[in-house]
């Protein structure tokens, strides 16, 4: 499980998609969310958009690995995609906030990855918050307000981008990948191939 997590405009979700895109083995965790749907979204895709008593009840039932409440909206991580996906030898991407992180992190610790994306400047940020068509102004200052609050915790995670040219951000993103993917712990099978290898097979 590949987090990324950011102060919102940093371009996690737009690395996340680009990393899904160039790995084959990798998938994106559709979260359910009560907000609503940004232009061009598709539910399903995108997110699961659903209302507040459906996700209530998805939460007591135990059916979400993680959950948080954002800028007055609920997120979740459905666990069933999750663990259909990790099942069929796949990693998973997660694009989430720092409370999903922790929650995803003291659940399952050794099958965890977090990476933080910062943006280059504080200027940076403001501009790619003010550039979209989708949120009104009050959300884009709620949003800059938050900022400060969620790049506080970028301790809390095992690496750290600093996300001022797409291209480069994502192949540091590949390379962590490919990283993680070669620690001995995560080679099933691994024992066995071995002892085969110093037995001369």
């Amino acid at each position: 499980m590949l987090v990324l997590s950011a102060p919102s405009g940093a371009g996690k979700t737009t690395l996340a998609r680009m990393l899904i895109a160039a790995e084959d083995k990798a998938c994106l965790s559709v979260s359910a969310t009560t907000r609503q749907p940004r232009p061009g979204e598709a539910d399903g895709k995108d997110y699961r958009f659903i209302d507040r008593s459906a996700f209530t009840a998805m939460r007591e039932a135990g059916a979400f690995l993680e959950w948080a409440e954002v800028f007055g909206n609920l997120y979740g991580t459905p666990r069933d995609h999750v663990e259909a996906a990790i099942g069929a030898g796949q990693d998973v991407v997660f694009d989430i906030d720092w409370q999903g992180a922790r929650q995803l992190h003291a659940s399952a610790p050794g099958d965890v990855v977090r990476v933080f994306i910062l943006p280059p400047s504080r200027a940076a940020l403001t501009a790619r918050l003010e550039g979209r068509a989708s949120d009104p102004p009050d959300v884009v200052a709620g949003r800059l307000a938050g900022a400060a609050q969620e790049i506080a915790h970028w301790r809390e995670f095992d690496y750290v981008i600093v996300n001022a040219e797409l291209e480069e951000s994502l192949s540091a993103l590949r390379s962590i990948l490919a990283a993680e993917r070669c620690k001995r712990d995560r080679y099933p099978g691994l024992p066995v191939f071995v002892q085969g290898l110093l037995a001369g097979k």
